[in-house]
């Protein structure tokens, strides 16, 4: 977008120097009056200045981000606003006076320019993808097309609050055991590292054969003391390293995914999430209208697992040759033969975005059950691991000392 400096007067007659983003020099003039400023001189910036702009965007977009519920709030809002009858340039307007987001907010006003220029709302969104994602632009698209943008806006408000109750859940669920485990490895690191030392610092200056478990225990106390910044430097290498084969690598990325699926306990969970994304995906865009090619191709790229994106795009490679959704989706095994055959029951009757629906309603219930069986198994196995390694240490411990009664007595 262009960069113009001005000149310009305040409300007090103070004059004022700086540099304005905006469509045109018309949209920039507009832009400066609404927040009471009166342009004297407007000239586009040098390369310089723009690269400033760039600069200042950036940092913005560095530090800030748009997260799901804020995103879900400013959707039903919009739809209130437009489904009340408001123009959409206005209704622009007056959500750029609300929001909070600094973000979000100046991209609002982008769009309101770009809108008010003559764009539809679909190509001013499509401007910013790091704050619409594909499945917003695309329903948004439909929406305009089929003059039902209020009531798409109210459904992309429904899946965005949707996904961030089920986000919750999980992070709720997941709260008590995570919690448990960072205090439980601070304690047990605070006994090796200080406590233990401490003890056994007496059995060395008895000069006694220690039992094998003591020693050992020693030997990890004073590592585990001394050089425990090791530890630590390989621990962050490691994360370090298989972010980097997940997120850079084709193999590491499919290898992660495959082992997510077929991991103890958290496979299923993993396959039942993508399942109801999936489908609660490809039944919001196909009730908005978007064809059911696109609406594959963006509902692949929901299910964050590699394995099941690439059998959707092989699914959409046989719809596009004329076959069936279910037929294909059975094929290699990735989603649940009950889900597969709702939807089967969905192209037979015509209902196939109710029915979807339908799978995704049971794959959430599912996975909120699975959610709570796996934390109800956790926290009693840390529970256990805990208490064995604290029973090592006190055996370790406990065991010199009966050694030496019985050389006593």
């Amino acid at each position: 977008m262009p960069v113009y400096e001005y000149i310009a007067l305040d409300t007090d007659g103070h004059r004022r120097k700086g540099i304005i983003d905006a469509g045109s020099v018309v949209a920039a003039r507009q832009k400066l009056r609404e927040t009471d400023i009166f342009p004297v001189e407007l000239s586009e910036a040098s390369e310089q200045k723009r690269e400033e702009a760039a600069v200042r965007g950036g940092a913005v977009r560095l530090f800030r981000r748009v997260g799901l519920q804020e995103l879900a709030l400013m959707t039903r809002q919009l739809a209130t606003l437009i489904g009340a009858g408001l123009p959409l340039v206005p209704s622009l307007s007056a959500l750029v006076t609300q929001i909070r987001n600094p973000l979000l907010k100046t991209t609002l006003a982008q769009i309101r320019e770009e809108v008010n220029e003559g764009n539809s709302l679909t190509q001013s969104m499509s401007h910013f993808p790091k704050v619409f994602p594909p499945f917003y632009i695309n329903m948004v698209r439909a929406g305009e097309a089929s003059g039902t943008i209020n009531l798409v806006l109210e459904r992309l408000a429904d899946f965005q609050e949707g996904q961030q109750a089920m986000k919750t859940k999980i992070r709720t669920a997941l709260a008590y055991p995570l919690f448990m485990f960072f205090i439980g490895s601070g304690v047990l690191f605070f006994l090796v590292t200080f406590v233990v030392p401490n003890i056994t610092n007496i059995f060395r200056e008895m000069h006694q054969t220690l039992p094998g478990i003591t020693v050992f225990l020693i030997v990890v106390s004073g590592f585990m003391k001394s050089l425990w910044w090791v530890l630590l430097l390989i621990l962050l290498a490691g994360i370090v390293g298989v972010r980097y084969a997940i997120r850079k690598t084709e193999q590491g990325r499919h290898l992660w995914d495959r082992l997510k699926l077929n991991a103890p306990l958290f496979g299923d969970l993993n396959r039942k999430i993508a399942v109801a994304r999936f489908s609660r995906t490809l039944g919001t865009l196909l009730q908005s209208s978007v064809p059911l090619l696109s609406a594959l191709e963006i509902a692949r790229n929901v299910v964050d697992n590699h394995m099941i994106s690439d059998q959707i795009r092989r699914v959409a490679k046989d719809v596009e040759e004329g076959q069936s959704l279910s037929a294909p989706l059975s094929r290699d095994g990735f989603f649940p033969p009950i889900a597969v055959e709702m939807i089967s029951v969905g192209e037979q009757s015509g209902n196939m975005e109710t029915m979807l629906f339908r799978v995704a309603d049971a794959y959430e219930k599912e996975v909120e059950a699975n959610i709570l069986l796996v934390t109800s198994l956790l926290e009693p196995a840390m529970i256990l691991v805990m208490g064995a390694v604290v029973g090592f240490i006190v055996v370790s411990i406990l065991l010199p000392i009966f050694e030496m009664n019985q050389l006593i007595r």
